[in-house]
């Protein structure tokens, strides 16, 4: 339940094996600049899902913070990331990226944190348009590696979710021709001064 009033309210709210999930829509309403931004950027296959895959590297850019900072998107997620806030924790971004999937990519399953550490990645649907038989969606898994959740592309939607929830990117389908873009922001839990 978000508890702060500057909080972004979420379309959907989940909790999978005691971890929070949710689901922002609606709230960036120049997504086609960022689109038009990413078609532009440097990708490099540097990305890994884990290090037993790292043979099967997939398309990423790095944003430095000091940019992200100064960017609207931030300033959204986070109020967003104001929700999942308590008096004895907050966050702060360590990363942010881009990454790309077309047809035919493989992503691997994979955490962005430890159990303990409790970070959260926010990721962002950059796209103009989705069809929902274009595939891409991301799914999240359950300690039973069963699906508790798929959340699919959408024009500027954001999910926020526990880092340690395990889930994957599937690539789009083969009669999709748009690439598949998704911003995430890593946010590290720190705790709160005082």
């Amino acid at each position: 339940m978000t508890t702060n009033p500057a909080a972004l309210a979420a379309s959907r709210e989940l909790v999978i094996d005691g971890r929070p999930l949710r689901v922002f829509d609606g709230h960036l309403p120049n997504v086609g600049d960022y689109v038009r931004g990413l078609e532009r950027a440097a990708y490099t296959r540097t990305e890994i899902a884990r290090p037993e895959t790292a043979e099967h590297r997939h398309w990423a850019t790095e944003v430095k913070l000091e940019a992200l900072v100064q960017q609207p998107i931030f300033d959204i997620t986070a109020r967003a990331v104001l929700g999942f806030t308590t008096r004895e924790f907050g966050y702060r971004p360590y990363r942010a990226y881009t990454n790309v999937a077309s047809f035919g990519d493989m992503l691997f399953s994979h955490t962005d944190c430890l159990p303990e550490q409790h970070d959260l990645t926010a990721l962002w649907y950059l796209c103009e348009q989705w069809d929902l038989e274009w595939g891409g969606e991301t799914m999240f898994f359950d300690a039973q590696d069963e699906v508790a959740c798929a959340v699919q592309p959408r024009p500027g939607r954001l999910v926020i979710f526990d880092g340690a929830i395990k889930h994957v990117g599937r690539p789009p389908n083969r009669i999709c021709y748009a690439p598949r873009y998704t911003f995430a922001i890593k946010f590290e839990r720190q705790r709160v001064p005082g």
